[in-house]
């Protein structure tokens, strides 16, 4: 697929993104029985463990992330099949369809019509868990190498082997250490975030994510 705008505000986009898997993912994890809603082996670990009853891991909310992803992926797919030939308009639409759900989701917890805890949290869940669903299958087609914004294994396992202490072969390390900052950032912006609030850190990834659809539908072209 050929660029729909610049490298350089394409960059600026998937490491926001990055940045807003960190956020939510501190939101899922510590707030709502740690879980992540888009790491998936995360999660199938965390299955595992449940089955220790002394573990201190519940089957249900890892069950309930990945069903809420597969779901998310499935209409990510379906969305890059039916629009990938219109780049600007495929992503600028999926990113700014997970970025509205997000806000509705840091809306409603905002509201108390939404909890962290209790029968509502389960579908807050599914619903955080859908968005990085859409966002995995998206950034599937259409991120530059490295850039997968919710797994930094492949990442770090990159930046230490093609190097020349590695393969030998140099290679710019840039775009692999910026996606791991912004998810450190994230993450950790959104663990201090949270002991003031819940809401305002879904509210801040959606704004993250908001502005990647934006860059997507009106940034310049390479």
């Amino acid at each position: 697929m050929s660029e729909p705008v610049g490298a350089r505000w394409e960059v600026a986009a998937f490491l926001g993104l990055t940045a807003a898997t960190g956020l939510i993912d501190a939101v899922s994890y510590l707030k709502l029985g740690h879980t992540f809603v888009a790491n998936m082996t995360g999660n199938v670990v965390f299955l595992g463990f449940a089955v220790a009853p002394e573990s201190g891991f519940r089957l249900g909310p890892p069950v309930v992330a990945v069903v809420g992803f597969v779901l998310g992926s499935l209409a990510g797919g379906r969305t890059a099949r039916a629009m990938e030939r219109r780049p600007r308009r495929w992503l600028g639409t999926a990113f700014g369809v997970q970025a509205g759900v997000l806000l509705i989701c840091g809306l409603l917890v905002g509201l108390g019509v939404l909890e962290t805890t209790g029968g509502t949290s389960y579908l807050l869940i599914v619903a955080l868990a859908a968005c990085f669903g859409l966002q995995n299958a998206t950034v599937r087609h259409a991120a530059p190498r490295d850039m997968t914004t919710t797994v930094l294994t492949l990442t770090l396992t990159g930046l230490a082997a093609d190097n020349t202490l590695g393969n030998g072969r140099p290679a710019k390390p840039y775009r692999r250490l910026g996606s791991i900052a912004a998810m450190l950032a994230g993450a950790a912006v959104g663990a201090l975030l949270l002991q003031a609030t819940t809401a305002w850190v879904i509210v801040l990834a959606g704004t993250l994510v908001a502005l990647a659809a934006a860059i997507f539908r009106l940034a310049p072209a390479g």
